[in-house]
C-alpha cells in the first residue's frame, strides 16, 4: 500500500488590498488582531514619550548646555513615529522603535559632557550610516545567521526575563536596595521589602486580569487590561490624590487640554564630525564605536525575539526579508541623531502587540499612527500608567519563555551553557547586548574546548573578538 504525505494546507485568498500587501491572511492574521496589536504595543511604550526627554533633558553637555524638555518630547515622538511607519510599511513586521533607552544613556554620559549636543548627536548619525554599511556589504545578515538555532531561543528567552524584569521594576513591585543598606541583596519586594500602596495593587491585579485573559483566549486581552487598569488608576488618584512620585513617571490624571503644539526646535541640529575635534580621532572611533555595538546587538536580539514570537522564521530559523528590517534599523538610528532624540531602535515592548496577535506591518502602521497623533496629544498619550501597561511584558515574557525553552537541546552542553548564560545575563546585567555578548563568547569558547571549534561560523568569531574587545576596553583605558 503506497502511502503520500499530506497535502499543504492552501494559502488563505487575501480579502482586501490591504490583506495583500501585508500578507495578513498569509500569516494567520486579521485586521482585528492587528489593530489590537498595534495599540497594545503603543501604550506598553508609550512611557519613551516621557523617559527619554528626562534621561537627556536631565544632562549637559561640556558648555553646560541642557536639551528643552517640550523639543525633546517632539523629538522623541516624531522619530518614534517616522520609523515605526516605515518598518511597518517596508519591513511589514510587527515591530516598532523609539529611542534606545540603553544609548541614551550612553549619549547624555559619556558623549554629551566631552563636547556639545549636536556634536553628540553627530556621532550617533555616523553610528547608523555605518549600520547601513554594515547590512549594504551583507555583513550584519550573516552575522545573525550565523548565530545557532539554540543559542537564538536563549537569546529570545532572556529578552522575555528581561522585559519581564523592566515590568516588575517600573511598576514599582521590585525596586533597588540603597548601597547604603550594606547588603549584597541588589532588589527587594515593594519599596521596603513589602508590598503597599494604590499603584502597587493596580499593577498586581493587572498582572492577574491579563494572565486570566489570555488563558480564556480572550480577544484583546492585553489591550483590554491595559485600558481597564487605566481607568481604574484614574479613578484611584481621583479619589487618593496620591503625590505625584507615587505613580512613578506617569500619573494618571485626566489632562486639563489635551492638545499640546509640537516644538521641532531640535531638528537637524548635528555637526555630525565636530566631535572628533574635541576628543580626537581615537576617542571619537570609539564613542562611535560604542554607540554601534548597543544598536547593532540591541536590535538584534528584539529582532530575532520578536520574530520568533510572531512565527516570522521559516523552518531552519532564518528571518525571511531581514535586510529589509535591518536596513530600517540602521535608518532609525541616524534619524534619532538627527532629531537630537538620541538613536532610535527596535523595542522589545513589541512583544505586547505580537502577544495580542499581531504578525505584520499593519500594527506597525497602528502604532506609528499613535505616535503621529501624540505629537498633538502628548498628555492623553502619557496619562497611562506604568502600573497599569507592564503588566503586559511580564505576560508577553512567560509566553516567550514557554515558546522557545522546549526547542533548546539541553543535551548539548556548548549550546546549552551559552543560552543559559545568555537568557540570563540579560536581565541580571540590565543588557540585552551584555546578554548576547556573553553568550557568543563562551560558544565559541566552549566549541574550542571540545574540539568542535571548525563547526563554528567566522563570523560568530568575529563577533566573539569584537565582544571581548569590548568588554576590555576600560581596563585598556580605552573609555
Amino acid at each position: 500500500m503506497s502511502t503520500s504525505a499530506p497535502a499543504a494546507a492552501p494559502t488563505p485568498t487575501p480579502t482586501s488590498g490591504v490583506d495583500r500587501y501585508f500578507k495578513i491572511s498569509e500569516r494567520g492574521s486579521t485586521v482585528a488582531r492587528e489593530v489590537r496589536g498595534g495599540f497594545a504595543t503603543f501604550f506598553a511604550m508609550a512611557y519613551i514619550i516621557v523617559l527619554n526627554p528626562i534621561i537627556l533633558g536631565s544632562a549637559k553637555d561640556m558648555y553646560g548646555h541642557q536639551l528643552d524638555g517640550g523639543q525633546l518630547v517632539t523629538a522623541t515622538v516624531l522619530t518614534a513615529a517616522f520609523s515605526t511607519l516605515l518598518m511597518g510599511v517596508i519591513g511589514n513586521v510587527p515591530i516598532a522603535l523609539a529611542a534606545g533607552l540603553g544609548v541614551n544613556t550612553v549619549v547624555a554620559l559619556q558623549l554629551a559632557p566631552r563636547m556639545s549636543w549636536p556634536e553628540a548627536m553627530g556621532m550617533v548619525v555616523l553610528a547608523g550610516f555605518i549600520v547601513m554599511l554594515l547590512v549594504a556589504t551583507g555583513l550584519r545578515e550573516r552575522v545573525m545567521n550565523a548565530v545557532p538555532l539554540g543559542l537564538r531561543k536563549g537569546i529570545a528567552i532572556g529578552i522575555g526575563l528581561f522585559i519581564m524584569l523592566i515590568g516588575l521594576v517600573d511598576s514599582g513591585f521590585i525596586t533597588r536596595m540603597p548601597d547604603a543598606a550594606h547588603t549584597t541583596v541588589p532588589l527587594q519586594l515593594g519599596s521596603n521589602g513589602h508590598l503597599h500602596g494604590w499603584p502597587v495593587l493596580i499593577f498586581v491585579i493587572g498582572v492577574l486580569l491579563t494572565l486570566a485573559l489570555i488563558i480564556r483566549k480572550t480577544p484583546g486581552a492585553i489591550l483590554i487590561s491595559i485600558v481597564a487598569m487605566t481607568v481604574v488608576a484614574v479613578v484611584v488618584q481621583l479619589v487618593t490624590e496620591l503625590p505625584d512620585g507615587a505613580w512613578g513617571l506617569t500619573v494618571p490624571e485626566l489632562p486639563g487640554n489635551p492638545v499640546a503644539a509640537p516644538d521641532f526646535g531640535l531638528v537637524g541640529q548635528v555637526s555630525l564630525f565636530g566631535g572628533f575635534h574635541k576628543v580626537g580621532v581615537l576617542t571619537g572611533v570609539l564613542f562611535v564605536f560604542t554607540v554601534l555595538l548597543s544598536c547593532f546587538f540591541d536590535a538584534m536580539g528584539t529582532i530575532l525575539g520578536v520574530g520568533d514570537e510572531a512565527k516570522l522564521m521559516d523552518k531552519d530559523g532564518n528571518f525571511p526579508g531581514i535586510n529589509r528590517v535591518l536596513l530600517i534599523d540602521g535608518l532609525a538610528v541616524a534619524s534619532g541623531g538627527a532629531t537630537s532624540s538620541s538613536a532610535t531602535t527596535c523595542f522589545v515592548e513589541s512583544t505586547a502587540g505580537v502577544g495580542e496577535g499581531a504578525r505584520t506591518g499593519l500594527a506597525n502602521v497602528v502604532t506609528g499612527a499613535l505616535f503621529t497623533v501624540a505629537l498633538f496629544l502628548t498628555p492623553i498619550a502619557t496619562m497611562v500608567p506604568s502600573q497599569a501597561a507592564t503588566p503586559a511584558l511580564l505576560a508577553v515574557g512567560f509566553l516567550i519563555l514557554a515558546g522557545s525553552v522546549k526547542d533548546i537541546d539541553w543535551s548539548d552542553f556548548t549550546i546549552a551553557v551559552p543560552a543559559f548564560l545568555a537568557m540570563t545575563m540579560m536581565p541580571f546585567t540590565y543588557s540585552i547586548t551584555n546578554g548576547i555578548g556573553i553568550g557568543f563568547v563562551s560558544f565559541c569558547v566552549l566549541r574550542l574546548a571540545t574540539g568542535r571549534g571548525r563547526e563554528v561560523p567566522v563570523a560568530m568569531y568575529v563577533v566573539s573578538a569584537v565582544f571581548v574587545f569590548y568588554y576590555a576596553m576600560p581596563a585598556l583605558g580605552l573609555t
